[in-house]
């Protein structure tokens, strides 16, 4: 599985907290379901689901916080780092998760 992450535009402004979107993209294309899940959605699968697009990857977009952030791909119901993400941690589960910086 290869996967991608990068921020597609300026920061928007929500209130006080600025957002960025970030777009997301998994190579998984034998999967049925997934989903982005993270701190930045209480790592709830149901929150952020990902569309397969023509060529097989599953994309979405989610609006994030500036600052640090721990998150994975939800695979037909198991966790999967992000190989292209920009570091890996563990959650407090003691999973291993994707880090990612957004600025």
């Amino acid at each position: 599985m290869n996967s991608a992450s990068r921020p597609p535009g300026p920061p928007r402004s929500l209130g006080s907290k600025a957002l960025v979107p970030v777009h997301f993209i998994c190579l998984a294309p034998q999967a049925q379901k997934v989903a982005i899940v993270g701190e930045f959605n209480a790592w709830n699968p149901d929150s952020n689901p990902m569309a397969q697009a023509f060529d097989g990857s599953w994309q979405a977009s989610v609006s994030i916080r500036h600052g640090h952030h721990q998150y994975a791909f939800w695979v037909d119901g198991t966790l999967q780092v992000d190989p292209r993400g920009q570091g890996i941690s563990r959650n407090a589960e003691g999973q291993r998760v994707s880090l990612l910086a957004v600025s």
